[in-house]
């Protein structure tokens, strides 16, 4: 379990974070969504300790992220939105880089690389974007640690490529890892993705799986407008409406328009999903 509690963080004047408090359970794959510049690649390099915290906490199974411990590096990885090309091969990589990761399996980044279709022979900086970026994705789970953090990894990625990064999530990360994810391409995850926190500068508005967002919400996809509508957009032939879930009947629940539904009604939705935090 992941603790956040009253955490803030400033580049020099400039605040990003403030107060945010949050759980994040192991077992689920975490979208982190929210506009640009409101803090998401800030918060995850605060998870996994690149960053240290200006204010407040952040506990990982009882460990402090910015204390650097070995045994907690071991067990996390951080991968950001730009990676980094490399003057050797993708094996020769990850046997080099590996041979630091104790749950490290070169078979898993053998298998991994053939279900993208990436040649592990082929020279890191000879590759293209996607297929660098797709090597980085099969070395960090062939590393088997119980902590993901990932910036956008579907940019850069071809539509195939995106569908075998779902499949590859599912297939090849522990049961009980927590996996968090930063992105703007909700539509790439949304097969994937839940629970669903939402971040707002200096704000958390949601953090909610999707049973409990359609228990709340109700995601009308008909042509009769509704008078309760949070969020309304027009689709070929319809319309997306987001409004109060007051008949308890299920629905699927739509992202993006999740998304718009929270930031057109902050205060509203805040109250919906009373965030209740547990302050030990």
């Amino acid at each position: 379990m992941i603790k956040v509690r009253n955490l803030g963080f400033s580049y020099g004047s400039k605040e990003v974070l403030k107060n945010i408090s949050m759980d994040i359970a192991g077992g689920s794959v975490y979208g982190l969504l929210g506009e640009n510049g409101v803090g998401k690649t800030t918060l995850l390099t605060l998870l996994c300790g690149l960053k240290k915290p200006k204010e407040g906490t952040i506990d990982v199974d009882g460990r402090t992220p910015y204390g650097r411990k070995p045994d907690l590096l071991a067990d996390q990885y951080w991968l950001p939105d730009e990676v980094s090309p490399v003057s050797c091969s993708a094996m020769e990589f990850a046997k080099r880089t590996g041979c630091f990761r104790e749950k490290f399996d070169i078979e898993k980044f053998r298998a991994v690389m053939d279900e993208f279709e990436v040649e592990v022979m082929q020279r890191m900086n000879a590759m293209s974007a996607g297929q660098l970026k797709k090597t980085y994705i099969c070395f960090a789970l062939a590393c088997n640690v119980r902590y993901y953090y990932m910036d956008e990894p579907t940019n850069g990625l071809d539509i195939p490529s995106k569908a075998r990064f779902r499949n590859a999530l599912v297939k090849y990360v522990p049961e009980d890892a927590s996996v968090v994810i930063s992105t703007h391409q909700v539509r790439d995850l949304e097969n994937i993705i839940d629970p669903i926190i939402i971040l707002d500068k200096r704000d958390v508005l949601l953090n909610a799986g999707l049973e409990e967002i359609s228990s709340k919400l109700y995601f009308d996809y008909g042509t009769a407008l509704h008078n309760d509508a949070l969020y309304l957009e027009q689709t070929p032939g319809g319309c997306i409406q987001v409004y109060p879930n007051e008949s308890g009947e299920e629905s699927r629940v739509n992202i993006e328009a999740l998304f718009n539904a929270v930031y057109k009604n902050k205060e509203l939705i805040k109250a919906m999903f009373s965030q209740k935090v547990n302050e030990s």
